[in-house]
């Protein structure tokens, strides 16, 4: 069946393992260095936030019981393990609360992935591995792991794929590879391996603790893949782009091949990831803010508020804009009615909005009933590139209408969090667990990390149990 059909893009799957196996700290443009630093602090807070809550102990606890020689750290967990179990375990964690960053276009959550496979491979390595080569590492699988997100197109969402569990064993792959210092043909391999072991459905979106685990497992992945290519191993060497049974070919009804390589080694994917104000899907993340702001802008309570009309693209009205059912912190941080619900009664829908706790609050459930959403047609006509937009409106009880469009959400690279910004968030997600001492020491190595002769004073510090909130 193969021979009938041409490659998607010819060897793509080749350029993209050269490109990886290729790459020096030395190519990175510094604003590249800039932005991986933060999405490697943003990542560990999230990371050592997620270590706290139970799914990730769940998956830690798998990992504990394998009883495999202790060599890289569970993040956040006072112990360690293999570098594979490892990375599942904070690979989940770091995808544990709907904090860890986004890239937009390719709809992966690339640090939650590439910072366990990056820090806990650098670890096993046993030799001392520099800061530099960690950074590097992560930009190698932020470029390839999002561009293949990119040529999959949303195509492989609305066939109800999980990107992260799928796109981003790429990510994993791509930064094991580099980790291991494969050659590009072994880098190839590894590739080649990482498409055969992509999974994961989108409707673990509506309550089930999988839904954390597709990143953990995606991160297992690409350490496996990268640990048997250096073993000659072989995968499938035209993994993304071959015509039958290929990545693209099997999870889109409409790849765009040439997102895969489009500007490569020129335009850094990794400038185009953004941050997460919100403990929640970002697709509901301009919503949320533009009904914060109508709200501070006209002095309106959640009690004044008669109906909240919310327009829509028509991924994300597909993705968030579900009957909401009390079943689960996953299906809270993912539904629209429920996190507007939170930013209308708190002001805030951060980790303390999304507790087991709240999630039937009869104040919230009260307030669900008055919000609709719907797809806006010129939303639609906008595109993908759109698809976060919102339109929201609010209808007072005394008759006012108020009306805002959001074009771009708080954090995007169109509408940036300063650097500043991440920081705090990195404070206020590590608060509940950890002491501040703690959380500032690790806010200034990564500050350095550029300079660390070995990255296992990090791993020492980022590896000590912490605290269970109250």
């Amino acid at each position: 069946m193969s021979s009938k059909k041409p490659p998607l893009l010819a060897d793509a799957t080749r350029d993209l393992a050269r490109f990886g196996a290729a790459l020096r700290y030395e190519d990175i443009p510094a604003e590249a260095v800039a932005r991986i630093k933060l999405s490697l602090l943003d990542s560990l807070g999230c990371c050592l936030f997620g270590a706290t809550l139970p799914w990730t102990r769940k998956v830690a606890e798998l990992a504990d019981a394998e009883g495999a020689k202790a060599v890289a750290t569970l993040i956040g967990l006072g112990r360690k393990t293999s570098p594979a179990l490892a990375a599942l375990v904070n690979g989940t964690s770091g995808h544990a609360f709907e904090l860890d960053d986004i890239h937009k276009e390719s709809i992966v959550h690339a640090g939650s992935i590439a910072t366990p496979v990056a820090l806990n491979l650098a670890e096993a390595k046993g030799d001392k591995v520099s800061g530099r080569d960690l950074l590097t590492a992560m930009v190698a699988g932020y470029e390839i792991g999002h561009r293949v997100g990119n040529a999959a197109t949303m195509s492989l969402f609305f066939r109800g794929f999980h990107p992260q569990g799928t796109s981003g064993t790429f990510v994993a792959a791509a930064t094991a590879a580099r980790m291991l210092n494969l050659n590009a043909m072994q880098f190839q391999h590894a590739l080649g391996m990482a498409g055969s072991q992509a999974g994961g459905l989108m409707a673990a979106q509506e309550g089930a603790m999988v839904k954390r685990f597709h990143s953990g497992r995606a991160a297992q992945s690409g350490v496996y893949a990268a640990q048997l290519a250096s073993r000659d191993f072989t995968g499938i060497l035209d993994a993304l782009e071959a015509p039958y049974g290929g990545y693209l070919s099997t999870y889109s009804d409409q790849p765009n091949p040439s997102r895969l390589t489009d500007g490569l080694g020129k335009t850094w994917e990794t400038l185009n990831v953004g941050y997460k104000p919100h403990a929640s899907v970002t697709s509901i993340h301009s919503a949320l803010d533009a009904l914060s702001e109508l709200m501070k802008e006209h002095d309106i309570e959640a009690s004044d508020i008669a109906k909240v009309e919310t327009g829509l693209s028509p991924m994300t009205h597909v993705h968030c804009a579900w009957e909401y059912k009390a079943q689960g912190v996953t299906a809270a941080q993912m539904n629209l009615y429920y996190g507007m619900a939170v930013i209308a009664l708190d002001g805030a829908a951060f980790t303390e909005q999304f507790r087991e706790a709240r999630l039937a609050d009869p104040q919230i459930l009260d307030f669900i009933t008055r919000i609709s959403a719907y797809v806006d047609p010129e939303i639609e006509t906008m595109g993908a590139p759109f698809r976060h937009a919102s339109r929201v409106k609010i209808t007072t009880r005394a008759g006012q209408v108020h009306e805002k469009l959001a074009l771009h959400r708080r954090g995007s690279p169109e509408n940036p969090l300063a650097p500043e910004e991440v920081i705090h968030k990195f404070r206020n997600v590590v608060a509940p667990c950890m002491s501040k001492a703690d959380a500032e020491r690790i806010i200034s190595t990564v500050d350095r990390c550029e300079s660390l002769a070995d990255i296992h004073e990090l791993a020492a510090i980022v590896g000590a149990a912490v605290t269970l909130p109250q």
